[in-house]
């Protein structure tokens, strides 16, 4: 009967043991560990406007459609860029005659006796021709702004990337600056892992890091950088200029969460990065010298 009720006592024990164990292997996991599963898949997103206004006369692409760098877009119609071009060539070729007759009257003039001609006479055919040069500039300006305007009516693929979120259609009419999409830069995916201040201290640019997302996929990665600062909320300017603090205190203070750029290793096959992906972000912290 003893030798039962020892092997009971003994029993118990170990499972206590082991479950403290457990318990303090589980704390110093999902406490102390340097992962978070507040993970985001970021990437680079250039608004996509025309430089000038016009009809959209052509629509080269369509939504979620991959692109090349230098690839068309849209188009805006171009035959009004086009006359004010030929306009401004005319007017270039107009400032050309005239720089050219001044410059000989000028020079003509500037060889002839001073009883022939007055210096005054002769000063302001000098100005006049440098007058000329300075119209000549100006319309040489004027033509080389037409010209780009012109050249602006397509709208090219500034990179690599995917086309989202298109909404215009051939015949409506694009106001310069006012974006028409979106392209989402492929060469620019990144992992972006919001880790509590707490567990910063176990972090270090160029640890390996594991990605796990939402949808199965895995990914392999290093942590490029940890930001220097994040937004202070109490570090607000009331209606007298000074300070505005929360006069309220929590006795339990949440750790601040730390945004820290991952940059991934490779994308395997099979695996669709989409910005705004959640995920779990596992750092595995190399060996520290000493």
């Amino acid at each position: 009967m003893n030798a039962v009720k020892a092997l009971r006592i003994l029993m118990t024990l170990a499972l206590a043991t082991a479950a403290v164990l457990v318990g303090v292997a589980l704390w110093g996991h999902y406490m102390l560990s340097p992962w978070t599963r507040d993970g985001r898949v970021r990437a680079d997103v250039v608004n996509l406007a025309p430089d000038v206004a016009g009809l959209v006369a052509e629509i080269a692409v369509h939504d979620n459609q991959y692109v090349r760098q230098g690839e068309l877009l849209y188009r805006i119609d171009p035959e009004r860029y086009r006359l004010a071009l030929a306009e401004a060539e005319a007017r270039l070729q107009a400032a050309d005659v005239e720089r050219r007759l001044r410059a000989r009257e000028a020079a003509r003039r500037a060889h002839l006796d001073s009883q022939v001609i007055s210096s005054e006479n002769r000063d302001a055919s000098s100005s006049q021709a440098a007058a000329a040069d300075a119209r000549y500039a100006e319309a040489l300006a004027a033509r080389d702004l037409a010209r780009l305007n012109l050249a602006r009516t397509d709208v090219r693929a500034p990179a690599d990337g995917y086309v989202t979120n298109f909404n215009a259609e051939v015949g409506d009419y694009a106001p310069a600056g006012k974006a028409l999409l979106a392209l989402i830069d492929a060469h620019s995916f990144r992992i972006v892992g919001y880790f509590e201040e707490t567990k910063l201290p176990k972090l270090r640019e160029g640890d390996p890091v594991r990605i796990e997302l939402m949808d199965g996929g895995t990914l392999r990665g290093r942590v490029e950088s940890v930001p220097r600062g994040i937004n202070d909320h109490n570090d607000a300017v009331g209606r007298s200029m000074l300070a505005d603090v929360n006069p309220t205190f929590n006795w339990v203070r949440l750790a601040q969460r730390v945004p820290v750029r991952v940059r991934i290793d490779a994308v395997p096959d099979g695996v669709r990065l989409v910005a705004g992906q959640t995920c779990t972000v596992i750092v595995e912290p190399a060996p520290r010298a000493g």
